[in-house]
């Protein structure tokens, strides 16, 4: 097992699709996904439900726009290292370009969010071979002042 680390964005107002995360792994640093947690603390009656689809995509090669850096943090900070990946969070003008294949699509309700753990054997991954990772949602229908999390391991 690598170094495991989060990607957070929190109370961001979110009103357009987005890649709520986007990942960028170092050189000869493969990273793959465990886990991920999305929610909201606007809308929380029935008449304000909806759901919203996401997908990770791996593969593009032109980095997103409108968003913030991220610095990863290690979840064991006595022996974890600065990770060697760069992150951004909710870039509104979302990576292109190269191939991108979609590896997960699903959607969740944004009254209850998103918490999701990948099987070992299913934790979608990237390398520097094919550049960007990235978890994407559509638009809300209205705003929605959200935060996620992200847990990432980088592979030494």
């Amino acid at each position: 097992m690598g170094r495991l680390y989060t990607v957070t964005f929190s109370a961001v107002a979110v009103s357009a699709a987005q890649d709520l995360f986007e990942l960028t792994p170092a050189d000869d640093k493969p990273i793959r996904l465990h886990g991920i947690a999305v929610g909201q603390i606007s809308d929380s009656g029935d008449a304000q439900d909806e759901q919203l689809r996401w997908t990770i995509i791996r593969g593009h090669a032109t980095s997103g726009s409108g968003g913030s850096a991220a610095t990863p943090q290690p979840v064991n900070s006595s022996v974890d290292t600065a990770a060697g990946f760069t992150a951004e969070t909710n870039n509104t003008t979302v990576a292109s370009a190269g191939t991108g294949v979609t590896l997960h699509a699903d959607a969740f309700n944004v009254r209850a969010g998103l918490q999701y753990w990948w099987p070992p054997e299913c934790r979608p991954g990237a390398s520097q071979g094919n550049t960007l990772l990235v978890v994407r949602i559509t638009a809300p229908s209205d705003a929605l002042t959200m935060d996620g999390t992200l847990y990432v391991e980088e592979l030494y």
